[in-house]
């Protein structure tokens, strides 16, 4: 296939839903990890039209949902200050901290920017030198090259005014994590074709050794995600656990090496708070040494943060796969786009959010025979 358009095709789509209705003799749970995949399913109900046997499980693969609470209440903190330019990707400024957000931050006088990259955060630091400009770096491994590239030519340029807020989390720790769980249902991973396309597949065959769970490198169009789970479920049924690439048109096994040395030169491994789930050993990055000065949070000194999270938002079980966002009480009521109470309602890869903006505002929904499979 050359177009977009033809990973739509209903007829396509029918095929490999037959085919996963004829694999499938047990019932089997996959997790998509990616945020992005997600919202896919959710928008064409391709969890909807699976058979029964099967269900889908929503991974934590929203970095901004992840971010902790500490760290946006640090931007928010940060953001106030009257010598600072904050400037982030445009879905980070409704995420809720204790008492309020980035747009409040703004409303009340704080220099808060929305920019499309990190080098365009370098540039404001370059044209106004009186300012310290602060990017918010958060992401998993797919914005981790571009972060990285805009604080090596910070440093290459000498721009003493420009810092990042370094939230950055990795995906193989992460499904470590799930996988450890007590609670633990998942039995294979769709994997983020986006963080393969930068890192590779490298760490992902020690994981299904030593789990014993498929792992298939999948994109993000319908029929994409219909042939990972095809092959996630073939395996399964076979009793094999190997990686597969099922998304080999962006994805090569050894990444994108340039972006990986780009990465290993700025940035270091850490342990990281995930919003909602908990430390998590060598799930994130932080500045390395040589790029410390770099590092807002050193910059900045930002201490004595009370973090207080929303009784009544389960945010934290969704991200874990434990609940669907219909499960929580407060979705869709005292908890919308407009009145979020956590990160997973207005993020763009939030799970709360497709469910809210793609009407999915309860379970089940319409029976299998009266929908139309991607139209």
């Amino acid at each position: 296939m050359k177009y977009l358009d033809e990973f739509n095709d209903p007829k396509l789509a029918r095929r490999l839903l037959d085919e996963i209705r004829a694999t499938a003799t047990r019932p089997w749970a996959l997790m998509e990890v990616c945020g992005g995949q997600t919202h896919s399913i959710i928008r064409h109900g391709i969890d909807q039209l699976l058979p029964d046997e099967i269900e889908l499980i929503h991974g934590p693969g929203c970095p901004v949902c992840v971010t902790p609470l500490e760290c946006i209440d640090k931007a928010l903190e940060i953001a106030a200050r009257p010598d600072v330019i904050f400037c982030s990707f445009g879905d980070m400024l409704r995420v809720p901290g204790t008492d309020r957000d980035l747009f409040r931050v703004k409303g009340e006088g704080g220099d808060v920017r929305v920019v499309y990259s990190p080098l365009d955060a370098l540039q404001l630091a370059r044209r106004h030198p009186d300012k310290q400009v602060v990017f918010f770096a958060i992401g998993f491994e797919t914005t981790a090259p571009a972060n990285a590239m805009a604080v090596h030519q910070a440093k290459r340029l000498g721009l003493g005014n420009f810092t990042l807020l370094v939230s950055h989390v990795r995906v193989p720790p992460a499904i470590e994590a799930i996988m450890t769980a007590p609670a633990c249902r998942v039995q294979g991973f769709l994997a983020a074709g986006h963080v393969c396309s930068v890192m590779g597949m490298a760490e992902y065959p020690e994981l299904a050794e030593r789990h014993r769970v498929p792992v298939v490198v999948t994109g993000f169009e319908p029929l994409d995600i219909l042939e990972g789970i095809r092959r996630t479920v073939g395996q399964l049924e076979r009793g094999e656990h190997r990686v597969e690439n099922a998304y080999a048109r962006a994805v090569r096994a050894d990444g994108n090496p340039a972006a990986i040395r780009m990465i290993e030169e700025v940035f270091e491994v850490t342990d990281r708070n995930w919003r909602g789930i908990g430390r998590i050993p060598g799930s994130g990055w932080r500045l390395s040494e040589a790029y410390r000065g770099f590092d807002a949070e050193h910059r900045f000194d930002v201490t004595g943060i009370r973090t207080e999270e929303p009784a009544e938002c389960r945010a934290g079980e969704v991200l874990q796969g434990l609940i669907k966002p219909t499960d929580c009480a407060a979705f869709g009521t005292t908890c919308t786009p407009r009145t979020p109470l956590g990160a997973t309602m207005v993020s763009s890869e939030g799970a709360c959010a497709a469910y809210y903006l793609y009407r999915r505002m309860s379970e089940p929904a319409l029976p299998r025979e009266e929908m139309n499979p991607v139209g």
